[in-house]
């Protein structure tokens, strides 16, 4: 499987925290958008829109479906300090070390819960 960092994902969620739409504490297992949040996400805005919200593509995927985008990192309005570290831990078990790199980076512009 070819997996490539999503750099408008990344850039994204740069912006995002600079303007402090970040949690610092959640439950990723609560947080994270459920299938019909992706699906009122993709008709909203479309595949580009709900792409930004993820670190990574499956390039052999087509796009314009949801099995293309790997590794969210937020629920759609706020990035998830909770979604970077499971994005991070899960790019470093599967060896995509741009992704962990990636995640690592934005997990350091948040500051860690009190």
């Amino acid at each position: 499987m070819s997996v490539k960092l999503n750099q408008k994902a990344l850039d994204h969620a740069r912006d995002l925290i600079k303007a402090n739409h970040y949690v610092k504490a959640s439950d990723w297992s609560e947080a994270a958008p459920t299938a019909a949040r992706e699906n009122e996400k993709i008709e909203r805005d479309g595949y580009e829109g709900y792409a930004k919200w993820f670190l990574a593509e499956k390039t052999e995927e087509n796009e314009g479906t949801k099995g293309r985008y790997m590794f969210p990192y937020g629920d759609f309005s706020r990035v998830h300090r909770s979604g970077l570290a499971a994005a991070k831990q899960r790019a470093g078990e599967w060896g995509y070390d741009d992704v962990l790199k990636a995640a690592d980076e934005l997990m350091e512009m948040i500051p860690e819960p009190d």
